[in-house]
């Protein structure tokens, strides 16, 4: 089975007050995004998709060496929220031939590339797999093509509605790692 991931970076990080965009913060002196692109990266799988918006993430990852590894595609309409993200990247996949996408966030520094792998292995057949860290449900997780339709095109919950609405087709993977998303700078705190 064909399974891409899709790193979702394309918000403005609204309530990050910080001197540069959110997702080009560094943290121990690497972009926000960047950490997250490598994590997905490192799981090896079949393809890397970035889902750009607001801010052109293209100069971080030329600088990084990441940016040949990963298909960047443009979400033109980041503002209307991150269903739109989620579903530019599930078209992406899905032109590509990908059976699956594991999906995560631009903004958790902290999830690990075991966490992708876990996420992308564990029971391959299932519609659903989703990180938990402690007990709770987090990011990344596993979409199958199977439930791609189902999944919400606007607003700013992806797919966390399938999630509660379908909750018998969802398989839980235990993660290592912290999931928590930077949004403000006193998350980013955590960092230093």
């Amino acid at each position: 089975m064909s399974v891409a991931a899709v790193v979702l970076a394309a918000g403005d990080g609204s309530r990050f007050e910080g001197p540069v965009p959110k997702l080009l913060v560094p943290i121990h002196g690497v972009p926000m995004v960047v950490r997250a692109v490598r994590a997905a990266l490192g799981a090896g799988l079949d393809e890397t998709i970035v889902v750009a918006g607001a801010v052109d993430l293209g100069p971080a990852l030329v600088a990084a060496g990441v940016a040949d590894q990963a298909t960047i595609v443009r979400n033109e309409r980041w503002a209307e929220g991150q269903a739109t993200s989620l579903a530019a990247g599930i078209a992406a996949a899905g032109a590509a031939g990908h059976e699956a996408v594991v999906v995560g966030l631009g903004d958790q520094p902290g999830v690990g590339t075991e966490a992708w792998q876990l996420v992308a292995r564990t029971e391959p057949g299932a519609p659903i797999v989703v990180a938990t860290y402690a007990g709770r449900r987090r990011n990344p997780v596993r979409l199958g093509r199977a439930i791609w339709a189902d999944l919400p095109i606007e607003g700013d919950e992806g797919a966390r509605v399938l999630l509660r609405r379908r909750p018998d087709l969802v398989v839980e993977v235990g993660c290592q790692g912290e999931p928590h998303d930077v949004d403000t700078l006193e998350d980013l705190e955590r960092w230093s």
